[in-house]
């Protein structure tokens, strides 16, 4: 199998529904009010529910997971630029900028909230991975 290489992209697509959201809090534990109560996040800085945002970024590793090779993360940056609500759209990109030797690759990593119109960043970021050929 290949591995990832200059030029390389993928990228994955879910909508965030509520339960989404809640399912998330359920599996990590992270049950701040600002994602899991209605009520109490109208009042917050959101002026609603938002999402996790590791849930974002936990779509750029599946976007990540589809390039070639075994990917296997090393680090990665994010910078969080705007709320992702239930009913959003959610698109992850990648592209790999840069092959470092020693099978690691430097990609860029953004997630959108897309529309018929538009896309709007919620995370911008860089990653350094490991690809590897995948032995079967």
């Amino acid at each position: 199998m290949p591995v990832a290489a200059a030029g390389d992209d993928a990228e994955v697509q879910r909508d965030v529904t509520q339960e989404t959201i809640e399912r998330y809090a359920d599996l990590t534990g992270d049950e701040n009010r600002l994602h899991t109560d209605p009520e109490y996040a109208a009042e917050g800085f959101f002026g609603g529910v938002v999402a996790h945002g590791m849930l974002g970024a936990g779509l750029i590793s599946a976007a990540l997971a589809a390039l070639p090779g075994d990917i296997v993360y090393l680090a990665q940056d994010l910078d969080f630029e705007a709320p992702v609500t239930p009913g959003d759209t959610v698109r992850a990109r990648v592209e790999v900028l840069e092959e470092l030797g020693d099978d690691r690759v430097r990609v860029e990593t953004v997630a959108e909230i897309v529309d018929d119109d538009s896309a709007t960043t919620v995370i911008d970021g860089e990653a350094t991975v490991l690809s590897v050929p995948h032995e079967e």
